[in-house]
């Protein structure tokens, strides 16, 4: 009896043995399931703001790309505009510029303002105002008169310069220390860069929103 004591009580002993063995390995069973569940939460959630991030950083770039696309399409319509309009104006006062040149009276008077302007801008000495050959003929006769009356006390020499132009003067000084250009050439050189910038300054006030380009 008493051995079959001590066997029921061995049997027990190992029955709590294996009864606490089961449940440590249960608590460590249901820990590395938490431990796994965490870490492959965080991955999830690492891996989503990786795509989120790269999602973001692609928009960006198409955002980008279009607007440079749209920046570049509209730079160069107004360009286009630009120059049309500058081209445009230009075409008109070439014309009449040469309707001018033909009016001899008008042309006259046009070219002793311009002489006169010439005088009270540039310093004192003698000048010289160069003309084309074709209006070198037609000023000489008249010429001491339309001085004397452009600037007065003055001598002004009437020369030719040489150059393939349309009409105006270049009035300098006798000893080449500074010069007024008139010539039709050289006003409207500075026309069309007056003209570009006013041009572009309506076209930029008028040009559609970027983000219009972009999405609409």
């Amino acid at each position: 009896m008493e051995a079959d004591a001590q066997v029921l009580q061995l049997e027990q002993a190992l029955i709590r043995q294996a009864e606490s063995l089961a449940r440590e390995q249960r608590e460590r069973a249901e820990s590395g399931k938490a431990r796994i569940l965490l870490e492959a939460g965080e991955k999830i959630r690492l891996a989503e703001e990786r795509e989120v991030m790269a999602a973001k950083a692609e928009a960006e770039r198409i955002v980008r790309r279009q607007t440079q696309a749209a920046e570049t399409r509209l730079a160069a319509e107004l360009d286009r505009r630009r120059w049309a309009l500058t081209e445009s104006v230009l075409s008109g006062v070439r014309a009449a510029f040469q309707a001018l040149v033909a009016d001899e009276a008008r042309y006259h008077a046009v070219l002793e303002q311009w002489l006169a302007a010439a005088a009270r801008d540039l310093p004192a000495g003698d000048l010289v105002a160069e003309v084309r050959a074709a209006d070198h003929t037609r000023l000489a006769p008249a010429w001491a008169a339309l001085a004397t009356r452009a600037a007065p006390g003055r001598k002004v020499e009437l020369a030719t310069h040489g150059q393939a132009s349309e009409g105006g003067l270049r009035v300098r000084l006798a000893d080449d220390r500074a010069q007024l250009d008139q010539t039709f050439e050289a006003r409207r050189e500075r026309l069309a860069d007056e003209l570009a910038r006013v041009a572009m300054a309506r076209l930029f006030a008028s040009a559609p929103d970027l983000g219009t380009l972009v999405h609409g």
